[in-house]
Parts: structure tokens; sequence; C-alpha cells
């Protein structure tokens, strides 16, 4: 018996050790820090009497940098939310992803600016008398950067999701919540995190504007280094923006190792191949959270939740989409649904058509889609030289691991880096060298665009199996012949994602790229991103509306006519 029994050992609790101390100390700095900072996001706030600009005392910084990072952080989990709900329901419901699917290229070509005008107002009378809504607006804003690169990548990964993986899901008979959470989820994560990593390097290009609020002819300012910088370029001081940008180094270079590169590593379990990679991602904080206890001990308590879950969802129905439908219900039902969907188009198109000629008549739409020519011809120059550029060292950072793992902080601080800092020092040299904005624009708009197809390129080139690079070499296959039959239509999935999202992000800096302002210098560029800008900042909805609305149309033609047929194309030829 005493052969059968467990040894002391067994039952003895595991001793305390220094790697748990440092991860449950981290943790209550960080649940103090929420705590303290909780009672400044209510302070009190009136419209008329509320700043409009931040102090630029240096001291502040640090504060600064933290709320700045608080509101990423919100805005970075509602739109991870919002990805898991958005893509799904365009992926699996066949009529929705009609509407949802050219409603996402809408969404990304309206610009932060246009999103701030109509919702500050609402969210400020949502929250009287406090700073709480003003807060909900700039996270609103810094989300509307975010969300929609983010869900065209996790919608692409669900419709091209692994034949194999799809059968095994249907053999599981796995309900809908437990196929999303085991299946769907884990197939799209590598795609997600490098997307969501470029998304939140993204949105700091526009923190800015979303910390620095001008509408209606008055300027709110929050707390936060974006809103400093707003300050310091009011008063030409390059003096305090060379400081802001030391400080923002340290901020990005800091998630990169606390947040980012943790979890590029943490991905890589989700990787699906037969051969493992010679080099994998690692992070030290990482390897930390995988020798501490405190992360199991915090997740025990969930445990049970979701085994709930899934007992709860099981009534829903299982995860298995109909191989064959009787097709003339389908026809039937497709005739009612785009009937119900023509009628909402025809009748908000005609609403907005009636408050634009009430206000300022249809002829105003004839110059605005010249200004949104010039805009466009900037955006197909800045794609053709970006891919030329970034897809041969995309390619190159992503199938060499040992090459991403030092690349990979440079990258993101690139890419993190908020590039309308810079605004300033390029605006002085274009005053001193004369150089028109009409060219120099493009080169702005690069700065905040051209990093969706690197980190797309990137994340589709460290996704190839390992297996088939082995097999390409084992068969002597080099140079073009490479590009051209395995590593091109390899990544191109990746690039399309990338390609469009750069796409709508260049639409959307165009709206900061085409007007600088440097203390008394205002240099701005014949495009639609000076007319949108000039107009959201007198408050002038009807020209916002016009604005926003041939930009939509730009974005969605170019989307339709380019972009979805190279997305079908990848998804029928190119999808491993």
């Amino acid at each position: 018996m005493a052969g059968t029994f467990p040894s002391r050992d067994v039952w003895r609790r595991p001793n305390l050790r220094l790697v748990d101390l440092v991860v449950f100390a981290a943790l209550l700095a960080l649940l103090y820090g929420l705590l303290r900072l909780a009672p400044a996001l209510n302070a009190p706030f009136l419209p008329k009497t509320a700043p409009s600009v931040v102090s630029t005392d240096p001291a502040n910084l640090p504060y600064y940098a933290v709320r700045s990072l608080l509101r990423m952080f919100i805005a970075l989990f509602i739109s991870v939310v919002f990805t898991f709900v958005y893509a799904t329901a365009a992926a699996r419901l066949r009529r929705a992803e009609k509407v949802l699917i050219p409603l996402l290229d809408i969404l990304q070509s309206v610009p932060v600016l246009g999103f701030l005008t109509v919702t500050v107002t609402a969210f400020i009378n949502l929250f009287p008398g406090s700073e709480l809504g003003l807060e909900f607006a700039a996270i609103f804003a810094i989300f509307t950067s975010m969300a929609w690169n983010m869900t065209f990548a996790f919608y692409h990964s669900l419709i091209s999701q692994p034949r194999d993986l799809d059968e095994a899901a249907r053999i599981m008979r796995l309900t809908k919540w437990e196929r999303f959470w085991r299946l769907d989820v884990p197939s799209g994560m590598i795609p997600l995190v490098w997307n969501g990593m470029m998304s939140f390097g993204g949105a700091w290009f526009f923190l800015a504007a979303s910390e620095s609020i001008s509408v209606l002819n008055h300027t709110y300012a929050l707390p936060g280094i974006g809103s400093y910088v707003a300050a310091a370029i009011s008063q030409s001081s390059l003096n305090h923006v060379g400081i802001a940008i030391v400080v923002m180094v340290f901020l990005v270079t800091g998630v990169n190792f606390v947040f980012w590169r943790p979890v590029v590593a943490w991905a890589e379990r989700f990787r699906v191949e037969e051969s493992a990679a010679a080099e994998r991602p690692r992070s030290y904080v990482l390897d930390m959270l995988r020798r501490s206890a405190v992360p199991d001990l915090v997740s025990r308590p969930a445990r049970p939740v979701g085994r709930a879950l899934d007992k709860i969802t099981r009534p829903f129905g299982l995860a298995e989409h109909p191989l064959q439908r009787p097709a003339m219900r389908t026809r039937t039902g497709d005739v009612f649904f785009a009937g119900a969907v023509f009628a909402v188009v025809v009748y908000g198109a005609w609403r907005a058509l009636e408050y634009v000629h009430v206000h300022t008549g249809l002829g105003a739409f004839g110059p605005a889609f010249l200004y949104g020519l010039a805009t466009f011809g900037r955006v197909v120059v800045l794609l053709i030289v970006a891919s030329v550029i970034w897809v041969p060292i995309g390619v190159w950072i992503g199938m060499n691991p040992r090459v991403s793992r030092l690349a990979q902080p440079v990258v993101q601080v690139l890419a993190s880096f908020p590039a309308n800092f810079l605004f300033p020092f390029a605006a002085a040299f274009f005053v001193a060298s004369g150089l028109s904005l009409n060219i120099g624009g493009i080169f702005l708009m690069a700065l905040g665009a051209q990093w969706y197809i690197l980190f797309n390129v990137i994340a589709g080139a460290s996704a190839i199996p390992s297996d088939l690079r082995e097999a390409t070499q084992l068969m002597g296959v080099r140079g073009w012949l490479r590009w051209k039959n395995f590593i091109l239509p390899a990544i191109f999935p990746a690039y399309v994602t990338g390609g469009i999202t750069a796409a709508g992000g260049a639409w959307n800096a165009s709206i900061v790229a085409e007007v600088v302002t440097y203390g008394k210098h205002t240099l701005s560029a014949y495009g639609l991103g000076d007319y949108i800008a000039e107009a959201a900042k007198v408050g002038n909805f009807p020209q916002v509306l016009i604005g926003v609305a041939v930009m939509s149309v730009y974005v969605v033609g170019l989307n339709r006519l380019v972009w979805r047929r190279l997305y079908r194309l990848a998804e029928t030829r190119y999808s491993m």
C-alpha cells in the first residue's frame, strides 16, 4: 500500500519563486496605475471653458505618455472584439458578406476627422459635465484607425481556411462557439497579431488629431503625448517636439518589448506545419510568464466559465456550413435581401443628397471629385513605390527567423512611430527648399501607410510552412523562378491584405499630410485631404459630408474593381 500512495512531495505546494514575485509585483503595479488614473478620466468638464492646449512642460510627458498608452490599449481591446464579431459574420453569413465587406470599405475610407466631427458632440452630451465623454471620443477615434485593418486580416484568414481543418471541425461535430475558439481564432492568430501590431502602430499617427480635437471652431485638448506635440507645433517649439520624439521612441520600444514581442512569440504556437521552423521568435517576458505560476492562478477562475459557455452555446447548432442549399430557396432569399438592402441604400443616399442640396447645392460635388482625383494619384504612386521597396525586404525578414528577431523591434519602432511628429521638420524643409506639398505630401502619406504592406508581407512570408521552404531548396529552385512559382504566390494573399489597408491608410493619412502647419507657416496641397480638414476645422458639416462621400466613392471603387478581384484570386488559386 505504501508504494501506491502518493509521496509527501506530491502534496507539497510549490515554493514561491523569484519569478512569481516579479510577475505578481508587475500585476500589482498595473492595477495600482489604473486605479490612480481612473479619477482623472472622470474629471469635471465644461465645453465652453475646456482648455484648448496642454502644458508643454517636459515634466508632464511621463503622465501624458501613460494617458495616451491607456487610450491605445482600450481602443485595441475594442478593436479585437469588433474584429471577431464583424469578420466572423462577414465570412460565415453569405448574404451579410455582400453588405458587410463593402461597408467595411466605406468605414475604412472615412477619415478620423470625419468620425470626430460627428461623434464628439454626441459623446460630450452622453456624459455631461465629465471629461469621460471626450475620453470616449478620443478612444473611438483611435479605434477607427485600428479596427479595419485587423478585421480585413481576420476575415481573409477565415475565408482562406484550409479545407482539411474545416472537415475536421465537421467530423468532431464542434458547436459554432467551439469552432470559433478552437479553429477560427487559432488559424487566424498569426495574421491577426501582425496586423494588430501594425494597426497599433498606425494609430499613433492619428494620436495628435484624437487628443487635440478641432471641431465646430473649437479645440478640445486631452492630456496626452499627441496633444503635447500639437501644442509644441503651434508654438513653433522644435525643442519640445524633439523631446517628445525621444519619449515616443522609448515608449514604442517599451511596448514592443513588454507586449508585442511576447504576443508574437506566443502566436507561434498556432502555426500549422509538418516540420518545425529552425528558429522561432523568443521573448524574455513570455519566458518569465511561462515559468511563473501567477498567470495560471489568475486564469483558473475563468475556466469554469469557458466550460459553461460550451454547454450554453450547444443548442445554437453545430458549425456545419451546408455544402448544398436548395436553389429556389437560396434565389428567393437573395432577391428579398437584395431588395431590402437596395431600399435602405437608396433612402440613405436620397436623404444625404437632399441635405447637401439644401445647404450647399449638388454642384459642390464637382470640385470635390477633382480634389479626390489629385489625392488618388498620390495614393497610386505611393502604393507602387512602397510595393517595389518593401515586398523584397518583407520577404527577406519573414523567411529568416534570425533576421526577423533582430529586425522586428526596428521595424516596429519605425512603423509605430507617429510620422506626423516629424511633419514640423518636414514643413521647415519644404519652406526652406521651396518644395511644394503637392509632391512632398506623397512622402508624408507614405510615412504613415507604407508599413501596412511591409508588415503583411512579413506575416505572409513567416507563415510559409518550413517543409515547403525545404522542398524548394532540395529541388534547387532559385532566383526569379523561386520568386515567381513559390514566394510571390505564397505571400500574395497577405500582400493583397496589406495593399488594401495601405490604400485606405493613405487616404486617411491625406487628412494630415495635405495640410501641414508649423508656427505661422501653413502648407497645403491640392487634394481631398485638405478639403476635408478645412471643413472639419470650421464645422462645415455639408462640406465634410461631401468630402467623405467622394473619398468613399474612390476607395470603394478601387477596392471593388481591383482589390476584391485580387482577393478572390488569392482565395481560389493561392490559398495554402
